[in-house]
């Protein structure tokens, strides 16, 4: 323009060839590839891809509209109709930078959630830490009485008479399982697993399960196994079965009669899933989230220590454990440890 302004526009017809014919040609090839790219990112699946190639789609079949008419016609004609796909083109760019906003809210949503049971999970480990040294400071404490006090109940009952003896029995009885309730507690506060090593966990819940199979019998229930071979993880066994134990155990408590308990175990990537299911009486909402809480049972005569130190033993096998209930339907218990790849 400079050029042809300085030599009089002596060159008005290179001018109109070069700013109207080639720059036309150019924004026709340019906006056509432009347009191939933003079908080929819609394609790829992405939403604001798809938004944005079809906003500017409309602009670019617009324009290209416009430019082949105006190069193909005989008479004059005016380009207006691409100023419309340059408004769809804006309203895409609304919508996308709406969708932005939209996710960016849900993102400190979630990360609210986060905190929110970060907090709730400090606040849990801080309490369990306090009623752990609590518990094992009253548990190292008690236990020596009671094991002084059954050791004189079983003198005495062998120099009494056969009445004499019956009571002394029953309170030998009682102290056993006061001391069963203190390794409990000691098993809470300390659930460390002293004796580490890799086994195979579907022999132990075998184990498990045939010791338990009597108590089921009686309460009319059977246990059923659905156990994959070759399971192993790194843990302790002893710790272990009494976790187990004290799961199957409360499915058996929950039984009716023709009640049905079965305990499946399988391999889901790296870990292991072990399922204890019952159709026993199941739990309520509110009962269920309680689960774990220091000292809650939904038992009558229940101390909640079982669950309690289930619990722990399976945080020190760092796995995690889930319970899934519905009144009068039963309840399952999830567990996932995981697999130790070493055999």
């Amino acid at each position: 323009m400079l050029v042809n302004a300085l030599l009089s526009f002596r060159l008005d017809k290179l001018y109109v060839i070069m700013t109207v014919n080639v720059l036309g040609v150019l924004m026709i090839v340019q906006l056509a590839y432009l347009l191939g790219l933003a079908v080929v990112y819609a394609y790829r699946g992405n939403k604001d891809a798809a938004i944005f190639s079809t906003g500017f789609a409309i602009f670019a079949v617009i324009s290209l509209s416009e430019l082949v008419l105006y190069f193909t016609s005989a008479d004059s004609f005016h380009l207006f109709w691409w100023k419309w796909g340059v408004v769809a083109f804006i309203l895409s760019l609304i919508i996308i930078l709406g969708r932005g906003f939209a996710r960016n809210y849900e993102q400190a949503l979630a990360y609210s959630r986060e905190l929110e049971q970060f907090n709730n999970t400090a606040q849990r480990s801080e309490k369990m830490e306090i009623i752990s040294e609590l518990a094992a400071s009253v548990a190292h404490e008690v236990r020596n009485p009671l094991q002084v006090t059954r050791g004189f109940l079983q003198i005495l009952g062998e120099r009494s008479g056969r009445k004499e003896k019956e009571y002394l029995d029953m309170a030998v009885q009682e102290l056993d399982r006061a001391s069963l309730i203190i390794t409990d507690f000691l098993t809470f506060a300390k659930p460390g697993l002293e004796e580490v090593d890799v086994f195979e966990l579907s022999g132990e819940l075998r184990h498990v399960a045939g010791i338990l199979v009597p108590l089921a019998n009686l309460q009319g229930g059977t246990i059923e196994l659905k156990l994959q071979e070759g399971l192993y993880v790194l843990g302790s066994p002893a710790k272990f079965k009494q976790a187990f134990i004290n799961l199957i155990k409360n499915s058996v408590e929950s039984l009716h009669e023709e009640g049905l308990i079965t305990v499946s175990a399988w391999k889901s990537g790296q870990h292991i899933i072990i399922s204890v299911k019952d159709n026993g009486e199941g739990m309520k909402p509110s009962e269920l989230s309680r689960l774990g809480e220091p000292y809650y049972s939904n038992k009558t005569k229940g101390t909640g220590l079982g669950l309690m130190v289930t619990f722990r033993i399976v945080e020190a096998m760092n796995g995690t454990i889930h319970f899934h209930s519905k009144k009068g339907q039963g309840t399952e218990v999830i567990v996932k440890l995981p697999a130790d790849h070493s055999k």
